[in-house]
């Protein structure tokens, strides 16, 4: 028998993933940071694996943001360093399986090393036309609108003709779609300045699941319970089934 529930919403084109709980994890094993932020790189290839076997086309992992920048040292340089190992030893996998790379964020504060790995693997998959797998690196929503009115502001955009639509083409990635789904693992439920803009309407999904943890099914299963949401975009359910009608009726 068909799940119609599950099947009331297409599948999501973009998914959003805070990539929570890598601490935690360690420390309760008795470990330091870093030992959780390592076995999360597994999780990282689950989601990856998952989300192109349903054909998600987007997938945006919060991979590190500007606020960690106030972190101890030891932990930023530890993260740099398996960022750059993890790119490098990904890097054919991503290409042999489609999966195209792309990053968003202040990516100039990055070390050279962390810069250089993510523009070879961005120009080693930039061919592959399944997956678009997205790393916010030194990212923050607060400073990705910030530096969108900067961008307009510089280019003398009159005030009047800004609309919704102008702020949008000097973010980040203007070419790509809003997320619809925004999974956070570990039991937090907030947002943590992450793609403020772009989640406007997007469906949350969270977990107590620690990343490190986190695999296939959990994915699998919150895009399940993504399909079975009824999605209002601010409007009644009134509303929300007269625009579906309306969407349904066959041109006269």
């Amino acid at each position: 028998m068909v799940d119609t529930t599950a099947q009331a919403n297409s599948l999501p084109r973009h998914v959003a993933v805070i990539m929570d709980g890598n601490g935690r994890w360690a420390r309760e094993r008795g470990e330091d940071r870093i030992f959780g932020h390592a076995h999360g790189v597994e999780s990282v290839r689950s989601v990856v694996r998952a989300a192109g076997e349903l054909g998600v086309e987007y997938l945006t992992l919060y991979a590190f943001s500007t606020e960690n920048w106030s972190r101890p040292q030891a932990e930023i340089n530890a993260l740099m360093e398996l960022l750059v190992e993890s790119l490098a030893g990904e890097v054919d996998e991503l290409a042999r399986k489609g999966v195209r790379l792309r990053s968003t964020g202040a990516l100039d504060s990055l070390p050279d090393a962390c810069r250089a790995a993510l523009r070879d693997v961005e120009e080693r998959t930039a061919h592959c036309t399944g997956l678009t797998l997205i790393l916010a690196l030194s990212y923050s929503g607060r400073w990705e609108l910030t530096e969108a009115v900067r961008s307009i502001v510089r280019a003398g955009t009159p005030e009047v003709d800004i609309t919704e639509e102008t702020v949008r083409a000097h973010m980040g990635l203007p070419d790509v779609p809003d997320p619809e789904l925004l999974i956070r693992t570990s039991g937090e439920q907030r947002l943590s300045n992450f793609l403020l803009w772009q989640l406007a309407y997007a469906e949350l999904h969270f977990t107590t699941v620690m990343w490190p943890d986190f695999r296939e099914d959990h994915f699998r299963a919150a895009v399940h319970e993504f399909r079975g949401r009824e999605r209002r975009f601010g409007r009644t359910g009134d509303q929300l089934r007269q625009a579906q009608a309306g969407a349904e009726s066959p041109a006269p």
